[in-house]
């Protein structure tokens, strides 16, 4: 049985700045993520980015933009992360079944690392990304101070606090 920790990117992962982040030099990560990622991989589990990309398809960047920071974010973590899926559509140019909330992205990944979804997670600070991970079958933490407290079965303040949910070191 397989389990995955799937990872939204921006306001998990990366500091949101509340723009798009594709530029390295603004990409900066969360305090605590590498110690996580390390710790959820210490316990088996993969660690799958699903992220999406929609100023790909409005042109503001390139999928070469978001693969160089997934570099640095790989470089900051010990290369931790086993896959990155992007859905690069953006409803005002082009809609995707891949974009969150639909499911996509995280049915690939299921289907290539034959994952059990009930042993997976889904951790991303919008409802969008608790939403993919419901038609999945994938438990959900909404992490961020952007929600109230009960806006969500299961919340955190940021992946670090995420990952003793998952653990089983915190509370719900």
């Amino acid at each position: 049985m397989a389990k995955a920790i799937f990872l939204d990117r921006d306001g998990v992962l990366n500091v949101e700045r509340g723009a798009y982040t594709f530029l390295v030099e603004d990409f900066e990560v969360c305090t605590g993520v590498p110690h996580a990622l390390a710790l959820l991989k210490e316990h088996g589990y993969y660690l799958i980015v699903v992220t999406n990309q929609g100023g790909i398809a409005k042109g503001l960047y390139t999928k070469e933009h978001v693969l160089a920071c997934h570099e640095k974010l790989q470089h900051a973590c010990g290369h931790a992360l086993d896959a990155l899926y992007m859905a690069p559509a953006h409803e005002s140019v082009s809609s995707s079944i891949a974009r969150k909330p639909d499911s996509l992205m995280l049915e690939k990944a299921i289907a290539k690392y034959n994952l059990t979804p009930d042993q997976c997670w889904m951790v991303g600070d919008q409802l969008r990304d608790m939403q993919a991970a419901q038609k999945v079958g994938v438990k959900g933490i909404l992490v961020g101070g952007q929600h109230p407290a009960g806006t969500y079965a299961m919340q955190a303040k940021n992946l670090a606090e995420a990952t003793n949910l998952i653990l089983g070191k915190g509370q719900k």
